[in-house]
Parts: structure tokens; C-alpha cells; sequence
């Protein structure tokens, strides 16, 4: 199953364009049945049932633009685009959370992407469930508040750099802002 839509989109076959072309008419933030890469959602803790929520995502790749001169025409301030602190999936992530308020955002995954637009699927919690708040694995998810906003989801984890342990990551804890004030 997961080779089969690795496979879609490596070869960019008629039924991934088809599905790209449909994503692209709908609207950004869009709730979703199920999952269209069931392996991955499965890996990275989706279940079927109660209270597990899919929403699929469309935001814009590449670098940012930046905003107009303030303070004088610095050299520091004359570039025109800035590549991000954070990955695309955050950013997707954050705007899934901000819309769907009772729900806490467990993970995500990319499905696609055309032109200047990736598509990724982040698997939700409902935080009022009975059915999520019984389950062992979930209960500990939706008891941390604002789990994206404080990066603590994987795409978070990982712009944070703390995917790597050892040698060479000796700024990143407790987090980059508290190294600097030390």
C-alpha cells in the first residue's frame, strides 16, 4: 500500500494528478473522512475511531517575502527573500489548529504538491472525546495544550533540531533562545 502511492507520486500517474487538480479547487484547511495515505497515518498514530479527526491542507512553498524597509536600508535588511525557521508541514500545521479549536493536532504528512503548492494531512484529537481520553496513547497528547504552537509535534521537534542527540547539538537544549541567554 505505502510503495503503491510512493509509486503515484515518484511517476506523477493520472490518478495523483487527478487527485492534485481536485485538491487545488477545494478550499485550504478541508475536513476529511479518511486518510489518502493510510500506511503513513498509520505509522504516525491515526486510528479509526471516536474523536480522530483528518484534515487536509494546502499552503504555499518557498521562501518568504520580505516585508518593506523600517529603521533605514540596512545591508542586514536588503534581501528580497528569506527562507523560513520553520518547515511548510509547521505552518500547515499551526493553521489546522487555529481553525479546528477543540481539536489537538497529533501529526502530519505530505501528500502532494503542485507548483507552488504542497498538500499535507494532519491527524487531530478531539480534546472533549471519551472515546480519545480513554485511550492510553491519545490521553497524554490531548492533556498537552497548544501542542503545535510550543513545537512539540515531530515536524516541530525537528525545526527545533532536537531529532539528533550528541555531538554538534549541544545549543539546541533546553532551545536555542535559552542557549543565547546563558
Amino acid at each position: 500500500m505505502r510503495e503503491t502511492f510512493i509509486s503515484e507520486y515518484k511517476e506523477r500517474s493520472q490518478p495523483y494528478k487527478d487527485r492534485i487538480i481536485k485538491w487545488s479547487a477545494e478550499a485550504p484547511i478541508i475536513r476529511i473522512e479518511k486518510p489518502t495515505n493510510i500506511a503513513r497515518a498509520r505509522e504516525l498514530g491515526y486510528k479509526a475511531k471516536q474523536g480522530v479527526v483528518m484534515a487536509r491542507v494546502r499552503v504555499l512553498g518557498g521562501r518568504k517575502m520580505r516585508p518593506q524597509y523600517s529603521g533605514g536600508r540596512k545591508p542586514s535588511k536588503s534581501g528580497r527573500y528569506f527562507s523560513r525557521r520553520k518547515s511548510t508541514q509547521s505552518i500547515a500545521e499551526e493553521r489546522v489548529a487555529k481553525k479546528f479549536t477543540n481539536c489537538e493536532v497529533l501529526n502530519s504528512y505530505f501528500v502532494g504538491e503542485a507548483g507552488s503548492s504542497k498538500f499535507f494531512e494532519v491527524i487531530l484529537l478531539d480534546k472533549t472525546s471519551p472515546v480519545v481520553l480513554s485511550d492510553p496513547q491519545y490521553a497524554g497528547v490531548v492533556a498537552q495544550e497548544r501542542r503545535v504552537e510550543r513545537g512539540l509535534t515531530r515536524s516541530g521537534r525537528k525545526h527545533r533540531g532536537l531529532l539528533t542527540k550528541g555531538f554538534g547539538t549541544e545549543k539546541f537544549r533546553p532551545s536555542k533562545r535559552q542557549h543565547d541567554r546563558s
